[in-house]
């Protein structure tokens, strides 16, 4: 979901389960977002079951809700809802593919695509809305011109309410409505005869009267049609038939304090802080007591008793209309009666005290269901210190500054050094921290930079990566962290001999880097504690019933971070299982998050949000407080490590050139030893690729393929943000296999663009890329396309195997992060650790210089040639310290 804003019926996009979608809606979301969202705001509830589905079901029956108010004001837009309705619709998302994109200006830019859509539907009805209303069904063919008023009549102590029912009729000149009573315009359109008019005054009533039998009595009686005094409970009545009245397309009325729906009413207050002589964090221990209050301030006796008295509907109490249900208020507070003592003493735990301020109620013996049915009745907040550490928690500005010192050797940006911080302070307060920065914004650099500034005897930190990422954390710790004493718990670094020692290869040390795999057959960490635990990509842990999951919860750690690129599209259990290992108790077990987020209903995806924000950090390359300070592109270097069928076709290679050149060592020419190494350089370079490539199989299974497998979990996050991805390859043969592991991923067919591609097609194949909406990826073989295109659609650009020469790789480059291009390019050059890639993108990086210089690659290859073939074979061959799989 970025510029274009797409949602897409199929699943990518709203959610996998709406696939069982009325077709014609399917079609609709085919037209564009718009239409498809018109359109699911026409299908029953009853058959919706995803809680995405829903939430965008509700946001285009808001859109519609809202034409009706204003159709007959000349054609004029339908305004997005108050900024306060607006938060509150984007704060009820629930988690979902792209929803880190959600936000005001996304939320303008749907509005603003349904409002395109209802004027072109408009139109193919001859510009009459109200028979496009009436094609969409019952529910929107009235357009929004009664309007039931309810006031306070301050004259009267018995009635303190009036109610009056009028029609508009008009737009003033100041675009003000202009209303006439009901009864008025009854008379006066009986009088002309003008059956149209009575029609559009008396079938909203009609329909009212259908949906709310307080409405019927008082159509039943004709007191609807003229103004009328009322008492609390009368206006009461009303306002709880708001919604059905609402729904029959009559505008409501009332007065400022029945805000939206939540009117204000006294409350159970239940105040938590930090229990004396406690320290505030993880370990924290809470005190908490339970009240009568209206606005934050305890009720009196007499006050309470006016409540009891009053049962149910509104009450003046301070000088305010309140809303009151005794019965409910009464159950709400002997429940927190008995939940006080239940605990010991009046204390909770951080965590127990967390989940009740964000929503999440807990249950006692004998109770039923309490987080939905008595939330709007009770209010817990901290007080004291606890709300001053808690509000600074929820601020990553306000985090102090942590200097990590010399040891980092390098300069962090702003908004790195605000992570940092953040890290830094949860660190301290025992408290895991899921940071969910966007892809190209440096989390491992935070995560060293945060170990060096942690640095000290008798802290040791545990890093676990995916095994295809090892190498890439063992040459960042390197880079930017010499200082620290690192051990790389694998086979490929230490051996069996050295895996079996490990234990006392630990002491000392400040950090141990391994695998998830390393993790679950190691059994020396589950005898350490750790200072800091660390998951790279956290979501391989999203299983909870998965041994790497339990594995990785039962390491005992002070404080646990999680890596992760999306961690908001991950599904419900998803979040669980990786904020349970994160901070554990949190979200309470699997069963009784799931039963509360049941209960809670769409209030629970906010009540969610609440309680995971402070320990949740998520910046994305377009917020302003990052734009500004990335540069335009970004290099990056991915490891791809060989599978071992890879592996073993490498070494292989590596023998045969071994035998040729012991066998032609005295016969061959220069240029035939030339012509010979440079053929294996080449088919090393394929089996890097994939084994295929080599073989001629025709079988490009991405699990034969290291860089296929990292390709596609890289693209798997650029498809969660709606983003779009160029691949450079030299090989032509290898385009069609990246193009269709990538449609796998995308769920849409990307291009390709290579030799064999007409000149004529090729400009349209930019063309249909540039398109916001168009194909997601393109593949290129880099000589075909290498140079003259503008593709600066894309945000990301892969560079799947390395070219001899650096400048051809930056022209490849250039055709994304060029002149027009407004996003930040990041750039993924991928290499096998350990493998002749490896050399070449060593030996690029030291010749840079050199090569643009010399603009071709003979400087280089012509190093290679004049090693001997002891030199040139140890080049060549596979780094056994970098083979992890």
């Amino acid at each position: 979901m970025t510029d274009g804003v797409r949602l897409l019926a199929d699943g990518s996009t709203l959610d996998a389960s709406s696939a069982g979608l009325p077709g014609k809606v399917t079609a609709a979301f085919g037209v564009g977002s718009g239409e498809g969202l018109i359109g699911l705001a026409n299908v029953a509830a009853e058959g919706i079951v995803s809680p995405v589905t829903a939430y965008w079901r509700r946001l285009g029956r808001e859109y519609l809700t809202r034409f009706c108010r204003t159709v007959g004001a000349a054609g004029r837009p339908v305004a997005l809802p108050e900024p306060e309705e607006c938060q509150r619709l984007l704060a009820s998302a629930p988690p979902g593919p792209g929803m880190e994109y959600w936000g005001p200006a996304a939320l303008g830019k749907l509005w603003g695509q349904m409002e395109e859509a209802s004027r072109r539907a408009i139109a193919e009805f001859n510009g009459d809305p109200v028979a496009w209303l009436q094609s969409l069904g019952s529910s929107w063919r009235l357009v929004g011109r009664v309007t039931f008023h309810l006031a306070e009549n301050p004259r009267s102590e018995t009635h303190p309410f009036a109610f009056l029912a009028t029609y508009t009729t008009r737009l003033s000149e100041e675009q003000q409505l202009q209303h006439v009573p009901l009864g008025r315009i009854l008379k006066q359109s009986t009088a002309r005869g003008d059956q149209e008019a009575l029609r559009a005054v008396l079938e909203p009533v009609r329909l009212a009267s259908d949906a709310a039998p307080f409405i019927r009595e008082l159509v039943d009686d004709g007191r609807i049609y003229q103004p009328l005094p009322w008492t609390p409970r009368e206006a009461h009545a009303f306002l709880q038939v708001i919604p059905a009245i609402q729904s029959a397309g009559v505008v409501v009325k009332v007065p400022d304090w029945w805000h939206q729906g939540r009117p204000p009413r006294p409350q159970v207050l239940v105040a938590v802080q930090t229990a004396k002589q406690s320290v505030v964090g993880a370990s924290s221990m809470l005190t908490f007591r339970a009240k009568l209050a209206m606005a934050g301030e305890e009720l009196d006796e007499e006050e309470w008793r006016r409540l009891v008295e009053a049962g149910a509907g509104l009450v003046s109490i301070r000088g305010k209309w309140v809303e009151v249900d005794a019965r409910k208020l009464e159950q709400a507070l002997l429940h927190w009666r008995k939940v006080e003592a239940a605990a010991e003493e009046g204390r909770i735990g951080f965590v127990e005290g967390m989940r009740w301020m964000a929503g999440f109620r807990e249950r006692v013996a004998g109770e039923g269901q309490q987080n939905g049915e008595h939330s709007a009745w009770v209010q817990v907040r901290a007080e004291g210190e606890f709300r001053t550490w808690l509000t600074e928690l929820g601020d990553v500005r306000s985090a102090p500054r942590v200097d990590p010192g010399p040891g980092l050797r390098a300069t962090l940006r702003e908004y790195q050094q605000a992570g940092l911080n953040w890290l830094h302070r949860l660190q301290d307060a025992g408290l895991g921290a899921c940071l969910a920065d966007d892809m190209g914004l440096g989390k491992t650099l935070q995560i060293i930079a945060l170990l060096v500034a942690r640095q000290r005897p008798g802290h040791r930190s545990l890093i676990v990566a995916p095994a295809s990422l090892l190498g890439n954390w063992r040459a960042e710790l390197s880079r930017f962290a010499p200082g620290l004493r690192v051990v790389c718990a694998h086979r490929s670094a230490l051996g069996a001999g050295g895996l079996a020692s490990l234990g006392e290869q630990v002491e000392g040390m400040d950090a141990v880097l391994t695998t998830y795999t390393m993790l679950s057959r190691l059994e020396v960490f589950a005898f350490k504690t750790w200072d800091l635990l660390i998951l790279d990509e956290a979501q391989a842990i999203k299983n909870p019933s998965a041994r790497q999951t339990l594995t990785a919860k039962a390491i005992p750690a002070r404080s646990r971070i999680a890596m992760t690129g999306t961690p908001i599209e991950n599904g419900l259990g998803d979040l669980w299982s990786i904020f349970d290992f994160l901070n554990p108790g949190l979200l309470g077990s699997r069963e009784r998050f799931q039963a509360a987020m049941e209960e809670l209903g769409p209030a629970g995806f906010e009540a969610l949000r609440n309680l995971l924000g402070p320990f949740l950090l998520r910046r994305l390359k377009t917020d302003p407080a990052v734009a500004g300070d990335l540069p335009p592109k970004i290099e990056m270097r991915t490891g791809c490590a060989l599978t071992k069928g890879q592996a073993v076709l490498y070494e292989a290679e590596v023998r045969h050139l071994a035998s040729k050149l012991n066998q032609n060592q005295a016969a061959a020419s220069d240029q035939e030893r030339k012509a010979l190494v440079l053929q294996t350089l080449t088919r090393l370079k394929r089996i890097c690729d994939h084994p295929a490539l080599l073989t001629g199989s025709g079988n490009f299974d991405p699990g034969s393929s290291g860089k296929l497998m990292r390709l596609r979990s890289l693209a798997s996050e650029i498809a969660a943000r709606g983003e779009k991805l160029i691949v450079f390859t030299q090989f032509r043969e290898m385009t069609n296999a990246i193009a269709d592991s990538l449609q796998s991923v995308f769920r849409r067919p990307g291009l390709v663009l290579h030799g064999g591609t007409p000149v004529g097609r090729r400009a349209g194949l930019v063309a249909g890329f540039q398109e916001p909406l168009g194909p997601p990826f393109f593949v290129i073989s880099l000589r075909a396309g290498g140079t003259g295109l503008n593709l600066t659609a894309a945000s990301h650009v892969v560079h799947f195997d390395r070219w001899w020469n650096p400048a051809v790789e930056n022209q490849a480059t250039d055709r994304a992060y060029r002149i027009g291009q407004k996003r930040t390019v990041i750039v993924h050059r991928f290499v096998c650790p350990g493998t002749v890639e490896d050399r070449i993108d060593a030996m690029l990086a030291e010749k840079q210089h050199l090569a643009d210089q010399l603009g071709a690659a003979d400087g280089m290859l012509g190093d290679w040639f004049g090693l001997d073939d002891d030199r040139l074979l140890a080049f060549l061959a596979i780094d056994e310290a970098e083979r992890v799989h």
